[in-house]
């Protein structure tokens, strides 16, 4: 079924003004439509933030900032925004439409692309990021599905929504942003971005577009996160032999794992291009094999074909060259010149000979000895890492290694237990051909020892955390503890959630989350329902009417907070987050009034004053004589029996003269 045919917004008319036609593209943060501005009548592109994103400030303020980084571009390398606003409670921006193909769908097409077109959307890309570093802008999420090839052969950069202001060290927050095939080293491992992250991601796309895949690869995100944090990317030409050395070089810069190595921002990235460029043109001989080729996206379709007829990607050679053959040369010569100078020519001739055959002699010689001689050299290949012993030697005899039959053993925190995680000599070292390898075999993680978390504070538990080191994990849970001084550990978890607190070791890199003390509860008792839900609230609490129980507070008071206990007896653990039960007063609990006729009226006077009545005695009897047989109690006004609050009045009678 067509999406487009369940979508609610396709026919709607947003703010008056823009009317929906067609959804383009969804993402994880918004969608993007095919509208038409109903007041200019022209076709635009609307992004609109998903409603159950709506009510999270911190996307809002996301969405939002798209609107001004890329208003504040004025360059045609960068996606033009138009307005931005809301309707209802729908948030939207509403930008140049381009008809056309992303980098990632051309890609996903032909998968490798040539030195030229690599050459030429990096140009434009390059152009529109420096704009961007140039207004104070990072945009922090690069990445083929960003860079829009247009139909009319304009290239753009699009979705500035992680975009922030430049600085040396501009945040990411507590979660890493952007995609992680492009994060930069300082990224991954210290949360910071500035325009040489940009730099980074671009040079991981150059890469991609020159071998057609991404320089580190792994099942889970934290392994290609590693590898970003600790590897080097490689030369683009070690995997394809096509790509010449200066955008090697270019990669390699771009790429580099420290910051200050790698240009400073994309204006000394392009000027850079631009030369390189230039002297890759001079340097190839202009045939028809050889000659350097322009990249152009062709428009939609030519005036009589349909409107909706799609362009695709097409190369153009160089126009052939026409070379003219030479005038013939009218020369006179003697014969005993012409004699003379093929005598020459032909004992020049033999002298060639030989050389050429010594030469090719030479060449085969080399060629075997160099190729499957004593001579050849191997690079140990990283693709056996994360395989099977079987699989990887395999790889390895193919190459012409020999195998050891004993396995060694490697801690390693990403590869899982049994799979190969290096080689000895290591992955990508470069040995003689029929040299020995031997496997070693991942031990998983390295065990290392726990931190005595014990009476630390959080900033002290992060420290010893990254020491160790292990892979801290946000966020952290803050619980309410009536033993635990508020700030400090009550517990570490590993990634399973079990505690590891007291444990001696735990492996190396993974990961470990923290529960540190939110103090004790606050006392409410006998406060207001509207102070005390006030209170919890200012401490991220939740609040539910519980029960009503007789007590000393005032009646609708709040007794306490309900501390009912879990299965297996333990009081209930309060987080914050959590929903907490009040307990409301009934006030004090009624007392029934005793039965105390024939009982002498001192007796019974003080045993209704033992249950706080107030008690009046009615009698002739002076009071001397009450604890006396002239003194029995005769009756009670409320009587034997009767239910009264506590503090109220009883009277007691007693013999009358």
């Amino acid at each position: 079924m067509n999406a487009n045919s369940t979508d609610p917004m396709i026919g709607r008319l947003l703010d008056g003004r823009y009317q929906i036609r067609s959804r383009i593209a969804r993402g994880g943060m918004a969608t993007v439509y095919l509208a038409t501005d109903e007041r200019l009548q022209r076709k635009v592109a609307i992004k609109v933030m998903h409603g159950h994103l709506a009510d999270d400030s911190k996307f809002k303020e996301r969405f939002v900032q798209e609107a001004r980084s890329s208003a504040r571009l004025a360059h045609p390398n960068v996606v033009n925004v138009f307005d931005q606003g809301q309707d209802s409670d729908m948030a939207y921006l509403v930008m140049e439409y381009l008809p056309g193909i992303t980098l990632r769908d051309l890609l996903e097409e032909h998968r490798i692309l040539t030195t030229e077109q690599t050459l030429d959307i990096m140009e434009a890309v390059l152009a529109g990021l420096a704009a961007a570093h140039k207004a104070g802008i990072v945009h922090r999420d690069l990445k083929p599905e960003n860079v829009l090839l247009a139909d009319d052969g304009r290239i753009k950069i699009g979705d500035f929504g992680l975009a922030r202001a430049a600085s040396a060290n501009t945040a990411t927050g507590a979660a890493l942003l952007g995609t992680i095939a492009y994060l930069s080293p300082e990224l991954v491992t210290r949360g910071l971005a500035d325009t040489r992250s940009d730099i980074y991601a671009i040079g991981i796309m150059m890469y991609e577009m020159l071998v057609g895949e991404q320089p580190f690869k792994g099942e889970q995100p934290m392994q290609i996160a590693y590898q970003h944090a600790n590897e080097v990317v490689p030369s683009p030409s070690a995997a394809n032999h096509l790509v010449p050395a200066e955008l090697d070089d270019l990669v390699l810069w771009a790429t580099s794992r420290e910051p200050d190595d790698r240009p400073k921002d994309a204006r000394v990235l392009l000027d850079q291009l631009y030369q390189t460029h230039s002297s890759l043109m001079t340097a190839l001989p202009p045939t028809a094999s050889t000659a350097v080729q322009r990249t152009m996206v062709l428009p939609s379709a030519p005036a009589s074909e349909p409107q909706n007829s799609t362009a695709d990607t097409q190369v153009f050679g160089a126009e052939l060259q026409q070379v003219a053959a030479p005038a013939p040369t009218q020369v006179s010569e003697n014969t005993t010149t012409l004699s003379t100078r093929a005598t020459k020519r032909k004992k020049r001739g033999w002298w060639l000979v030989a050389l050429i055959v010594l030469l090719v002699g030479g060449a085969a010689g080399a060629g075997w000895y160099f190729g499957a001689g004593p001579g050849s050299q191997v690079t140990i290949p990283d693709s056996i890492q994360n395989s099977t012993p079987a699989e990887a030697r395999v790889i390895l005899e193919d190459l012409g290694l020999e195998v050891s039959d004993e396995l060694g053993e490697a801690y390693d925190a990403v590869i899982a237990v049994d799979l190969v995680a290096n080689s000895d000599p290591a992955v990508g070292a470069i040995v003689a051909n029929g040299s020995p390898v031997q496997l070693l075999i991942s031990q998983g993680p390295r065990p290392l020892p726990v931190p005595n978390f014990a009476d630390m504070t959080e900033d002290e538990a992060r420290t010893a955390i990254s020491e160790a080191p292990f892979t801290f994990v946000e966020p952290v849970v803050r619980q309410f503890d009536s033993e635990i001084e508020a700030g400090f550990i009550i517990d570490v978890l590993d990634a399973d959630g079990a505690s590891i607190l007291g444990a001696e070791n735990y492996g190396e890199l993974q990961e470990v989350s923290l529960i540190v003390s939110a103090g004790s509860l606050p006392d409410v008792a006998c406060s207001s329902v509207d102070n005390a839900t006030q209170t919890l609230a200012d401490l991220q609490l939740n609040v539910e009417l519980g029960i009503e129980v007789f007590s000393d507070c005032d009646e609708g008071t709040v007794v306490s907070i309900d501390s009912e206990k879990n299965d297996e007896g333990e009081p209930r653990i309060v987080r914050e987050g959590d929903t907490v039960t009040l307990i409301t007063s009934r006030g004090p609990e009624p007392v029934q009034v005793p039965d105390v006729s024939d009982e002498w009226i001192a007796a019974a006077k003080a045993e209704l004053e033992s249950l706080d009545f107030v008690v009046t005695v009615i009698t002739d009897i002076p009071q001397g004589f009450w604890n006396s047989s002239f003194a029995p109690v005769s009756g009670t006004d409320p009587g034997a029996g009767e239910s009264l609050k506590r503090g109220s009045e009883v009277t007691l009678y007693g013999p009358q003269l």
